[in-house]
């Protein structure tokens, strides 16, 4: 008796253990029930990313002499899913697109992302992030349940039903549907006026030095290493589903303004262009949004003796008009 009553326990704890971790996943692959992977020809979509600007990732960034990935363009984003080809990342590549009009908090989800996996379980993943500025960017909570043990290979599966709030989650055609409500408040994002949104290559690497971590600090394993030309994650096309109205003129990276040089040495003064009385205040950010100054337009020279060495964005505002720009000082 007493030998049933403990099988009985194991199995009864087993039974809660795998009843628990059932509940526990996530939506499974497009075209299964309870699956929300949307179709690209859903009537859920009334526009596409109008610009994208690409920052290459490596084939592998373990071996950062195998060069970068190279498949695709930045127009390769823009439009509908599956009509202007995909651009590859890389290992930690960076995708930052841009749109008609901004993006939403509306009733559901906001808008998909498209990969072009050709198979529902061979899933490379990237992490989304939005911003209503360009330089202060906000991350989806994003969770990875695939089991880190093992190492997923450069052809290995990952199961969608471990996946959430990833991109990648669903095959060529079917985009990952974002809501924007999913993010926590901050003072620095206006949930109704997103106009930039940032794919970021997961690299599935488990190795501590490379690896991607979800929200839970777990290693995120997706295929690794893909030492291919079309390395990383594979962006197809952004569908937007909520958007507003009406917008003013934005641009990121743009050079509209800037006569240069770039980079910047320690002495020298990045010069503009403002003839035509666009811009009235000139901001400059670092690459976390931390404000190192703020101008208002009396020369045609911005000093920058004062900035550290490095990346940083210059935040160009006007009454019309907002861009942003992307510098390096050595």
């Amino acid at each position: 008796m007493i030998l049933d009553k403990k099988i009985y326990l194991v199995f009864t704890l087993s039974f809660l253990f795998w009843g628990m971790k059932g509940f526990s996943q996530y939506a499974p692959a497009a075209g299964k029930l309870g699956s929300s992977a949307l179709f690209k020809d859903s009537s859920i979509f009334v526009n596409w990313a109008k610009q994208c600007t690409i920052y290459r990732g490596w084939k592998n960034i373990a071996q950062k002499d195998s060069g970068y990935a190279t498949i695709g363009d930045s127009t390769s984003a823009t439009g509908k899913a599956g009509e202007n080809g995909i651009v590859s990342l890389g290992d930690s590549g960076i995708a930052i697109c841009q749109f008609y009009k901004p993006l939403i908090n509306g009733d559901g989800w906001d808008f998909a992302v498209f990969e072009n996996t050709f198979d529902d379980r061979y899933l490379e993943l990237a992490f989304v992030e939005v911003s209503s500025d360009g330089w202060r960017y906000f991350k989806f909570p994003c969770h990875s349940l695939t089991d880190t043990l093992n190492q997923t290979g450069a052809f290995g599966y990952t199961e969608p039903e471990n996946i959430n709030n990833l991109a990648g989650k669903y095959r060529a055609g079917y985009g990952t549907p974002f809501d924007i409500g999913d993010i926590p408040d901050y003072k620095d994002l206006n949930k109704n006026n997103i106009r930039f949104v940032k794919i970021l290559d997961i690299v599935g690497s488990l190795n501590s030095k490379f690896a991607s971590l979800d929200t839970a600090m777990r290693k995120i394993n997706d295929p690794w290493p893909t030492p291919f030309t079309s390395s990383g994650f594979d962006l197809d096309a952004i569908g937007v589903i909520h958007e507003q109205a009406t917008s003013e003129i934005i641009s990121i990276n743009s050079n509209q303004f800037i006569i240069g040089p770039n980079p910047i040495k320690e002495s020298q003064k990045l010069r503009i262009d403002n003839s035509e009385n666009l811009i009235s205040t000139i901001k400059i950010f670092d690459t976390v949004g931390k404000l190192y100054k703020e101008i208002s337009i009396s020369s045609p020279l911005i000093e920058t003796t004062d900035l550290p060495s490095g990346l940083f964005f210059i935040h160009f505002s006007g009454t019309s008009i907002t861009s942003i720009y992307k510098g390096l000082k050595l």
